[in-house]
């Protein structure tokens, strides 16, 4: 499976209450096991009016599916090519 980042753009959801954010995961749990084994949820991060999410999925297609069944709109899909951290710097 390939790694995505899946942007989604949310008016005001870093304001979320845990009743709203439940709900919206239990969205996603739940397109999630229609969709599987092509896709998977990795992790998300919430910024004031977007969601920045980590998914591993067959291709971009299977997630924007994921987006319609869940009712949680995908505004971008990006394929990860690569990742790098601090000790992708190497040695001397």
């Amino acid at each position: 499976m390939k790694r995505f980042i899946v942007e989604r753009n949310i008016a005001g959801f870093g304001k979320a209450s845990i009743k709203e954010v439940r709900a919206a995961a239990r969205a996603s749990n739940a397109a999630l096991a229609n969709l599987a084994p092509d896709i998977q949820w990795v992790e998300s991060f919430v910024a004031e009016d977007k969601t920045f999410c980590v998914y591993l999925a067959k291709d971009a297609e299977t997630i924007r599916e994921h987006g319609k069944l869940s009712g949680i709109t995908v505004t971008k899909v990006t394929e990860i090519r690569r990742v790098i951290d601090p000790l992708s710097a190497g040695g001397r």
